[in-house]
Parts: C-alpha cells; structure tokens; sequence
C-alpha cells in the first residue's frame, strides 16, 4: 500500500496539469491535420513514414488477422487504402501517444506490453460489438480505435509520473482480482487512473467525447455519459467480454441485458458478438509482441 506522502505528492502532480506529460509531437500533428483533402491525407502518411516504429506497427497490424485483409501489405500507404484514412489516423495517434509515455522502464508489476494488449483488445471487440449495433447509433471507426486504445492511458500516465506507485497499484490489482477496480485504486492511492486519464486528455486538448471515455468507461451508466455518446459504454461493455487480456482489471458483474439494449443490440446477436470478439482478442494476443 502507498503512504500519505505519495498520495498527496499524487494529488499535487494531477493538480497542475502542466507537470502531466506533453502529447508527443507526431500526434499532435496527427491530430490536426484534416483528412478531407489529398494534401492533408499525403501530409498523414508523410508523417507516420517518418516514424519507422509507428509504421512498422501499422503495417503488422495490417497484415493481421484481426483485420479481415485478404492480402499482405508491405508499406502504410497500401495499410491506409485497404484500413481507410481515419483509422490509420486514430491507430497511428493511439500508438505515437501510447510510446511516448512507455519510455520509463517496466515495474515488477506494470509493464506497459500489458497494457498495450489490453489496449488493443479492447479497441478489436469494439470494434466488434460496434458492426452489431444498429448503423445510425454506430461510432466511427477512427473514435473506436482512438477510445480503445487510450482508454487506460491514466495507467501509462500514472507509470510515468510515479513508477513506484503504479507498482504499488498493479500488486494490490493482483492480490484482489475479483475486487471492482476503482475500490481497489482510491484504497491504494486515493485516486484512480479514470481521473488521471480524464486530466491527461484534457491536457492534450483531446476531443470532448474521449475525454469523456477516460473518465467513466468504469462507470458508464452516469449522467456525465450522453446516450448519444456510446464509445464508454462500448468500452466496458468489451472489457467485460475480454477481461483476461493484459493487465488485471476486475471490470465488475455479468454484462445485463440493458447493457446490450442500450446499445441497439438484439438478443439474438449476444451469442455470436461474444464468441467473435473473444476469438480476435487471442488473435490480437498473438500479435501482442509486435507492439
């Protein structure tokens, strides 16, 4: 368990977001280019060629078989006609900005490979559930792989302001897997990393509908989470689905039946979505060392 003086050393760090990390400046420029002209797409893949990890990644994720793709592609050009631009834009934000914060090294108890497992299977049975959801109330692609993969980053962020605390959290995880994660997190440290995240993205200027995603994707149903805005519910919807992917994360009791019709979903779909999206998610463990 923490003492006092790391919990308020915590506090005081979160309290001033300008001791929060910086977005990296690959994402930044990711994030504002527009990708409505051919200027702004060539300027996309300009950027994400002058990165060789950012693109090695895209291009593995790719040739995967948790994308569906019929032939192998060997650059981000041929990934991003066959993925579409706005993904590559979202996964590319996603991994630049995931990179940025693993630069501290692993702990005995947090290691960021875990966490960008957990990431990316969350984002793949979003995915998932999302082509069984009615297409009007459907969230675009590049929002369901930037929430998917940034949903957690407070994880990341926590690592990278405090290593010894994020141990500290991820031991007493360990030690109490079936306790709800938030109980576990304000015991340990006082905070959770919903909030660091939510801090985070406010930081970096991200879009409201994401922030919203890292504060509450552990509890969804709240007043702060529009209906119109489903990707925080897609969230925990997924992590219930994959809850042994990655870094131990208790998510809470059986998906309700409420959960599945907030969401447009048909009874007679359940089976097959939960089937589907379990199978990606140890596909996407297999393709795990790559990232």
């Amino acid at each position: 368990m923490t003492d006092e003086s790391t919990r308020h050393r915590l506090k005081q760090a979160l309290a001033n977001l300008d001791s929060l990390p910086a977005m990296p400046a690959t994402a930044q420029k990711l994030l504002a280019l527009p990708l409505d002209t051919d200027e702004g797409e060539t300027q996309m893949l300009r950027l994400i060629g002058q990165d060789p990890q950012i693109s090695a990644k895209i291009i593995s994720l790719a040739n995967s078989p948790i994308m569906g793709i019929s032939r192998m592609v060997g650059t981000v050009s041929e990934a991003a006609l066959l993925l579409g631009m706005t993904r590559i834009k979202s996964v590319a934000v996603g991994i630049a900005s995931m990179s940025h914060l693993s630069s501290s090294p692993a702990g005995k108890y947090f290691k960021p490979q875990d966490l960008w497992l957990h990431s990316m299977t969350v984002a793949i049975a979003m995915r998932t559930i999302a082509q069984a959801m009615p297409r009007k109330n459907r969230p675009g692609e590049d929002q369901i792989f930037l929430a998917g993969l940034l949903h957690d980053i407070g994880f990341m962020a926590l690592h990278h302001i405090d290593a010894a605390a994020s141990d500290a959290l991820h031991h007493q995880l360990l030690l109490q897997p079936g306790r709800p994660i938030l109980e576990v997190e304000l015991e340990t440290l006082g905070i959770t990393h919903c909030y660091i995240g939510a801090q985070l993205a406010r930081r970096w200027h991200l879009p409201d509908e994401i922030i919203t995603v890292l504060g509450y994707h552990h509890p969804p149903y709240v007043e702060e989470v529009a209906s119109e805005n489903p990707l925080a519910r897609l969230v925990n919807l997924s992590e219930k689905i994959a809850p042994n992917f990655g870094i131990a994360e208790h998510t809470g009791e059986e998906i309700r039946e409420y959960e599945w019709a907030e969401l447009g979903i048909e009874p007679a779909d359940i089976e097959d979505v939960c089937a589907q999206a379990n199978e990606l998610a140890v596909q996407t463990a297999q393709l795990s060392s790559t990232f």
